[in-house]
């Protein structure tokens, strides 16, 4: 199988660099100094620095010389831009062709997540698009430290058949029909992530942080159900377990934010400063609004949005969050 993977970011690389172990892989990356300097060194400099690529990996970014061979493509591309640069990839891909999003994120505006978006500009079969997520932190997963991960697509057969282009000696792929409650999941615990770098920045131990990943995971459960995701899918890697990584680890971009916001800094600080996308400063806006249409109450979502939009100080929300009405612990999933 010719596989396309559109984003020469951390992510995109390394699962470009996954695929390549196993099918010849092209690698589409924006910037063309970029590409020339992945095709002729071998190792991206600005985003995997120090880490060789598979030799049968080549880069472009020529999207048309990218796409238009592929019978597999990968979508890495952040959430802001998914559907411009799918649109202009679109004339050159194949019909038929599965597509898997690696996008943690939901689209501005129209709330969209981005196997919806997928559908909508390629005119694909909804059962032959889905995602790649799970606990995947790019610089672990290209050093050939085990993780597994979760592909989510309907098509059974198409769901094992892409389970095998993937899965390497260290790195272990599962299959899951529900498409939605595995995109819903990597898109809202980047938010979690969010609050759990503030409560480090604040200088919070063990006891805070368990406290808050266990009830962000209940926020992103409530609001991925309605939503229309599996409750299983919350408890499984591409639920708890990125979750867990996202919020723990100071590789995670949406943690560092938080850790800088907690500290005291800004936020246009931080974020220029990492030269790569937290995809939960922007997605908090969406989350909320999903969450407002839906219903759902999620409290700490509604804190990392008062940080983030409205320049409040993360002790103060942290002190109102905690002054909330008691309430029971599965107020939401009766």
């Amino acid at each position: 199988m010719q596989v396309a993977v559109v984003g020469a970011g951390s992510w995109g690389t390394t699962v470009a660099a996954l695929a390549a172990a196993n099918a010849p892989t092209t690698l589409w990356a924006r910037r063309p100094e970029l590409a020339e300097s992945i095709d002729a060194t071998g190792e991206n400099p600005d985003y995997l620095p120090g880490f060789p690529l598979p030799g049968g990996l080549r880069c472009t970014s020529d999207l048309e010389r990218a796409v238009a061979e592929a019978e597999v493509l990968v979508m890495a591309v952040p959430s802001h831009w998914f559907r411009e640069v799918l649109r202009r990839a679109a004339p050159y891909i194949r019909p038929g062709v599965p597509v898997l999003s690696l996008t943690k994120g939901i689209e501005q505006g129209s709330l969209t997540r981005m196997t919806q978006i997928i559908v909508e500009e390629l005119d694909a079969a909804p059962r032959r698009v889905g995602v790649l997520t799970g606990p995947n932190l790019a610089g672990e997963v290209v050093a050939g430290q085990p993780t597994a991960t979760v592909i989510a697509v309907e098509d059974e057969w198409e769901a094992q058949r892409l389970q095998k282009l993937f899965m390497g000696p260290t790195f272990r792929v599962y299959t899951n029909p529900d498409v939605v409650g595995c995109e819903a999941a990597g898109a809202l615990k980047n938010v979690t992530a969010v609050a759990a770098g503030m409560a480090h920045g604040l200088g919070y131990g063990d006891n805070s942080m368990a406290t808050l990943v266990t009830r962000g995971l209940a926020e992103l459960s409530r609001l991925g159900m309605t939503m229309g995701g599996n409750p299983m899918t919350f408890a499984g890697l591409a639920g708890m377990g990125d979750l867990v990584a996202t919020c723990i680890s100071p590789k995670s971009r949406n943690r560092t934010v938080g850790v800088g916001l907690g500290e005291g800094r800004s936020l246009a600080d931080i974020t220029t400063e990492m030269h790569m996308v937290a995809e939960g400063v922007k997605t908090t806006e969406a989350v909320l609004a999903l969450a407002a249409a839906a219903d759902v109450e999620m409290p700490i979502a509604a804190m990392v949005g008062a940080v983030l939009y409205e320049g409040r100080k993360p002790h103060d929300m942290v002190e109102s969050l905690m002054g909330r009405p008691a309430t029971a612990e599965l107020h939401g999933f009766e």
